[in-house]
């Protein structure tokens, strides 16, 4: 089984984290029938990555288990011996690299494994990026922030083209008002010359915030500017693992059909009860 952090934990490691606050945003949480049951570690992650506000909170909440509810194509199914996820660990790689910038910052890196866009499903792959993502936070608790770098080698408008609007929309949607991150900056390294189609797309459902934490890196001099090489796999001069070992690790898998004990896969993804419907098309 997997440990979480206790809650415990993450009291002593901020001080700026005060129980009553929590404990208000959990008696709030309780007088909302049609929520399920929220855990302590899930109220500090909120309340942590919306600055202690604890309005903000609550509005992340309600985002988070009403589209997780409603977007059954990503937030069902939260298996990862499903077929499809084993698949798409060796199409893409998403990884949480082990140090962070000197600002306390965890550094997500997506890159292609597998350039081939006949094996590129992208719904398979926001799927696993958010169970990595869940499953990361409740093992390890709350963090400064995280910057995402989408490296795009070996990319082409073939994948692109396989990118529904709808799906964007959606995720970018639950992205920015419903995760329980700090997101700081998203970073494009090894640009493709069709970016600016890209940017066409996600831009029209992209808040400023969001827009402005964009950073088209044509240089890798100015991506090391946010992301010390020295904290990056061996590919891009840094001294982590190289991404070799990085895609090994991501795909050291348990074998499920063995396990005494089961998983329960929903509540460590953050899926308990049933909730209320919201229209967000």
């Amino acid at each position: 089984m997997y440990k979480m952090v206790d809650a415990n934990e993450e009291y002593a490691k901020d001080s700026k984290l005060k129980r009553e606050d929590v404990e208000n945003l959990r008696f709030w949480t309780e007088k909302q029938p049609h929520l399920p049951k929220i855990t302590e570690l899930q109220l500090i992650l909120f309340l942590q990555s919306c600055y202690y506000s604890n309005e903000r909170a609550k509005s992340a909440i309600e985002n988070f288990f009403t589209v997780r509810t409603l977007f059954e194509d990503l937030f069902s199914n939260l298996n990862p011996q499903e077929s499809s996820i084993q698949m798409s660990l060796d199409v893409g790689l998403s990884y949480v690299l082990p140090e962070v910038t000197p600002n306390g910052d965890k550094i997500v890196l997506l890159k292609l494994l597998d350039n081939n866009p006949n094996k590129y499903i992208l719904q398979d792959q926001l799927k696993r990026f958010d169970m990595m993502l869940m499953l990361y936070m409740h093992l390890m608790g709350t963090n400064e922030g995280m910057q995402i770098t989408f490296d795009f080698e070996g990319s082409t408008m073939s994948h692109l083209l396989k990118a529904n609007p709808s799906l964007v929309k959606k995720y970018l949607f639950y992205l920015q008002e419903a995760v329980p991150i700090r997101l700081k900056h998203v970073h494009v390294i090894n640009v493709p010359s069709w970016i600016d189609r890209f940017l066409a797309l996600i831009k029209p459902f992209l808040k400023k915030e969001l827009l402005d934490m964009i950073h088209i890196h044509t240089s890798m001099n100015t991506f090391y500017e946010y992301v010390p090489k020295k904290i990056l796999p061996k590919e891009y001069g840094g001294s982590a693992e190289s991404v070799d070992i990085l895609k090994d690790l991501q795909n050291q898998r348990t074998n499920e059909s063995k396990r005494v004990e089961k998983t329960n896969y929903d509540k460590i993804f953050g899926m308990e009860g049933t909730f209320k419907r919201l229209e967000i098309d």
